[in-house]
């Protein structure tokens, strides 16, 4: 082995070394994982599902409470572009991917019904928005999910589209503030 060769094997057990010793410790791992996904995010895009795989979604009978306490019954998005986001503010990958959903929220809250759906305290949740500086309503199930929604994994983010269709199911970190998911939505809205 060359000594060139020794030194960059001593460097990179010395790099290798020094990110296990930061994931170990709880202050800097939590950090290091939301900065991963949010690379990750970059990476991992929505998609339409084709049409002919697409499942409509059963309104029936879902609540929920927001942390402005009020009431929402699924069944008034009928008709509407609904993006859904399952998350917890614990979660790395949903804070990675939560700027990026608070400037798509920002540009079209008007036209597009957005749930941001936690189980969370909402007392977390607020201390949680306001101090990564998001304004979106967030809400708490009050009844069973509908089975087509229903995820074990978060984030998990659905856009359904006006006919009731899941057209977009994400599982991790996205990037949803991409010129692809905008156009998505454009052709939604205009459908």
């Amino acid at each position: 082995m060359t000594e060139t060769s020794k030194r960059k094997s001593k460097i990179f057990n010395i790099i290798s070394v020094a990110i296990i010793v930061l994931l170990i410790i709880p202050q800097t791992r939590k950090v290091i994982q939301i900065g991963l996904h949010k690379c990750l995010s970059y990476v991992n895009q929505s998609s339409l599902i084709d049409k002919e795989d697409r499942v409509s979604v059963s309104y029936a009978n879902f609540q929920l409470k927001s942390d402005a306490n009020t009431t929402l019954n699924f069944d008034t998005t009928k008709g509407k572009v609904v993006l859904i986001n399952f998350w917890a503010t614990w979660c790395p990958p949903c804070i990675a991917e939560m700027p990026s959903l608070q400037a798509l929220y920002n540009d079209y809250n008007k036209d597009v019904e957005f749930l941001f759906i936690t189980s969370d305290d909402f007392e977390i949740a607020e201390k949680f928005k306001i101090e990564k500086g998001f304004n979106f309503e967030v809400y708490n199930p009050l009844s069973q999910v509908p089975l087509e929604l229903s995820t074990s994994t978060i984030p998990r983010t659905f856009i359904i589209n006006k006919s009731g269709e899941i057209v977009v199911d994400e599982s991790g970190a996205v990037d949803w503030n991409s010129e692809k998911v905008r156009n998505q939505l454009n052709q939604l809205l205009a459908e």
